[in-house]
C-alpha cells in the first residue's frame, strides 16, 4: 500500500454540557481528524489531543504541527506501508504519542478497508457488543451530581465513574452510594492527589468502590505501590501507562491491580493490544478509557473493548452522552451495551455534511 497524502481536518464539536475534571473544563471537543489517502483505500483517525496541554503535554495545534512537519513526511520512504510499519518509521521522533496514534489509526483503517477486514477482527475481538459505563465530571453541588447519576442509570449505563479531587471526594461518593445503593461505582482522580493526601484516599475504602483511578501523579509509581499496600480498593492506573513497558513496570512494582487502556495515550491500537495481552498474561483486568471522542474514535475504541481481557465496563458511552449530533451514525446504548462495528476498518465514516458544519480548517499534506 502506498500513501499518497494525509488531510488534517481540525474540528470543533460542541458538547451537550461542560465536562469538568481536575484538568479543567471542556465545553467543546476541539481536536483533529486525519484522512489518510492511499492507492488502495482511505482511512480515518481521531487525535486524542485537546485545545490545551492539560491531560498531557500535547495539544491540538502542536499535534497538527508535528504531523505536518515530521510524522507524515516520515512515511514517504516506506515502500510497502501498513499499520505495523508506522511505529518503526516514526521511532526517531520522541514522545508525541497522541499524534503518532492518530496517524497509525488512519493508516490501519485504510489498510483494513482495502482488505475488507473489520478492526475488531484484526485485533482479536471476542464480543459483538461491549458493556458501557459513563464518566461524570465534577458537579457544582451534590444534588446536581445525584440528578446526573440518576439520569445515566435510567438510561441503562452499567457503571458510574465519578471524577474526584481534593475537597470533592468523600462527600459526593457517600451521597451517591447512599442514594443508589449497590451500583457499580468507581472514582477517577486524574492524578489530583499527592502522597500527603493519603488519609482522604483511604477514607474511600468505606464505599465499596470497584477501583480508584490514578490518584497520584503519573510519574509516581512508587507512591501508587505504597498506597496500594494500604488501600483495600484496587488502584487502576491511567496516565501512568504509556506503553507495554510502563505497564509491565507498574504491575511488577505492585502499583496497580487494574489498567485503563486509552489507545491514544499509548501511541495507537497496536500498542494498546500489546498492553492488553501483557495484562491478560498477569491476570490484570483492563478496560477502555475515553477522551471525549466523536464516532470516529469511539468506533475504534469499541472494537478494542471487545477483546477478551476487557472485563470491566469502559468509558465507551453512547454518542448522545457527549454530542447532540455525532460525526457518524450514532452509537446507541442497548441494554447497557454498544454494538461493535462490523464494517471494514473502523466500520464508520464521517457524514460529509455534519463534518463540514464542525470543521474549522483543512490542510492537505502530500507524501512524495
Amino acid at each position: 500500500m502506498k500513501l499518497e497524502g494525509v488531510e488534517i481536518v481540525r474540528i470543533a464539536m460542541p458538547l451537550v454540557g461542560a465536562f469538568r475534571t481536575s484538568f479543567g473544563t471542556e465545553a467543546v471537543r476541539e481536536t483533529i481528524l486525519l484522512r489518510a489517502v492511499t492507492d488502495e483505500a482511505e482511512g480515518w483517525g481521531e487525535c486524542g489531543a485537546g485545545e490545551a496541554p492539560l491531560y498531557s503535554g500535547e495539544h491540538t495545534d502542536g499535534a497538527a504541527d508535528v504531523l505536518r512537519r515530521h510524522l507524515i513526511p516520515a512515511l514517504a520512504g516506506v515502500a510497502d506501508l501498513d499499520a505495523h510499519s508506522v511505529t518503526p518509521a516514526l521511532s526517531a521522533f520522541k514522545e508525541n504519542r497522541l499524534a503518532k496514534a492518530v496517524l497509525e489509526t488512519a493508516i490501519l483503517d485504510a489498510d483494513l478497508r482495502a482488505r475488507g477486514i473489520p478492526l475488531s477482527y484484526a485485533l482479536g475481538a471476542v464480543r459483538r457488543s461491549v458493556p458501557s459505563g459513563v464518566s461524570i465530571g465534577i458537579a457544582d453541588s451534590v444534588p446536581e451530581l445525584l440528578d446526573t447519576v440518576g439520569q445515566h442509570l435510567a438510561e441503562g449505563y452499567l457503571r458510574i465513574k465519578l471524577k474526584i479531587e481534593p475537597g470533592w471526594d468523600v462527600e459526593p461518593v457517600r451521597a451517591v452510594r447512599e442514594r443508589f445503593g449497590d451500583i457499580m461505582l468507581q472514582v477517577d482522580a486524574n492524578a489530583a492527589y499527592e502522597r500527603g493526601d493519603i488519609d482522604d484516599l483511604l477514607a474511600l475504602d468505606a464505599f465499596g468502590l470497584s477501583l480508584v483511578e490514578q490518584p497520584l501523579p503519573a510519574d509516581d509509581l512508587l507512591g501508587h505501590a505504597m498506597l496500594g499496600r494500604r488501600l483495600a480498593t484496587p488502584i487502576c492506573l491511567d496516565e501512568s501507562i504509556l506503553s507495554a513497558r510502563s505497564a509491565a513496570a507498574a504491575i511488577e512494582l505492585g502499583a496497580c491491580r487494574i489498567v485503563n487502556i486509552k489507545p491514544a495515550r499509548v501511541g495507537g491500537y497496536l500498542e494498546a493490544r500489546r498492553i492488553h495481552d501483557l495484562c491478560v498474561a498477569h491476570g490484570v483486568p483492563v478496560w477502555c478509557g475515553g477522551m471525549l471522542e466523536t464516532g470516529i474514535g469511539r468506533a475504534a475504541n469499541v472494537a478494542l473493548a471487545a477483546l477478551p481481557g476487557f472485563t470491566l465496563p469502559g468509558d465507551t458511552s453512547a454518542s448522545a452522552r457527549y454530542f447532540r449530533e455525532d460525526l457518524t451514525e450514532p452509537f446507541l446504548l442497548v441494554n447497557g451495551h454498544l454494538e461493535v462495528p462490523t464494517g471494514p476498518g473502523i466500520g464508520v465514516t464521517p457524514d460529509p455534511d455534519r463534518l463540514a458544519e464542525v470543521t474549522v480548517a483543512r490542510e492537505w499534506v502530500p507524501v512524495r
